[in-house]
């Protein structure tokens, strides 16, 4: 699930997010997801956005299409290649940058809005990570973060499969929405707006019978959810 879910599994994160986007489950998923960061992000035109964790850059064309000026940010020099690849093949201009989530290579304030999806989760210190974002986003500036809640059927799954043995899944951090309220209140940011999604359990009937009833729960709950958006602003 989401732009990370592939890269946990084995072989290439480029053939891992080929796989999950053919899938009907991961159409289904994706879509759920991606509107729901993109309701948060709101109207992007013009303004410059960062993509941390930019992955192979769905979200980060998406945002360029939107007339947005994207910068998009990943440690995986496979995965800006990729980026790369679909920015040229989408026509849209990115600029794609090598670097680690706690340590951004970015002046304070350059950014009116930063994006991370599914990228906290697989950093060990998260508080160091949200003040790096937090420090590059302009005053008024919105900070959205998309993660993987801990109560729900996928995080069940994923802890049994770092119980078996997966090390991506058994170093996870999976967090509630109050959790991640309270780490972005930590360093400054007022929480806007907090959102759950994917309150079905991972298959391709479940997805294809109750993602309808998605967006209703997610404006009501977060606990379930196995997709959690934040969206908070600096002061």
């Amino acid at each position: 699930m989401g732009r990370r879910e592939a890269s946990a599994e084995n072989g290439s994160f480029t053939e891992s997010y080929a796989r999950w986007r053919g899938s009907r489950l991961g159409r289904i998923t994706d879509k759920l997801e991606e509107r729901l960061i993109l309701e948060a992000l709101g109207d992007v035109t013009g303004l410059d956005v960062l993509d941390v964790g930019c992955g192979d850059g769905a979200l980060a064309t998406t945002l360029a299409r939107r007339s947005a000026r994207v910068t998009g940010l990943d440690p995986d020099a496979h995965m800006l290649d990729a980026a790369r690849g679909r920015a040229g093949a989408e026509a849209v201009d990115l600029a794609l940058v090598p670097g680690r989530t706690e340590e951004l290579p970015f002046a304070e304030g350059a950014f009116d809005r930063v994006v991370a999806v599914t990228v906290l989760c697989f950093i060990p210190d998260a508080d160091r990570a949200i003040a790096e974002m937090a420090r590059v986003l302009r005053p008024g500036g919105l900070l959205v973060i998309g993660e993987l809640g801990r109560w729900s059927f996928w995080s069940a799954i994923r802890r049994i499969r770092g119980w078996l043995g997966n090390p991506r899944w058994r170093s996870a951090q999976f967090r509630t929405g109050w959790e991640l309220r309270n780490l972005l209140e930590r360093h400054g940011l007022t929480v806007r707006e907090m959102r759950g999604s994917i309150f079905y359990p991972p298959s391709d009937m479940a997805a294809s019978l109750l993602a309808r009833f998605d967006p209703w729960l997610g404006r009501r709950f977060t606990f379930g959810a196995a997709f959690i958006a934040v969206c908070a602003a600096k002061g």
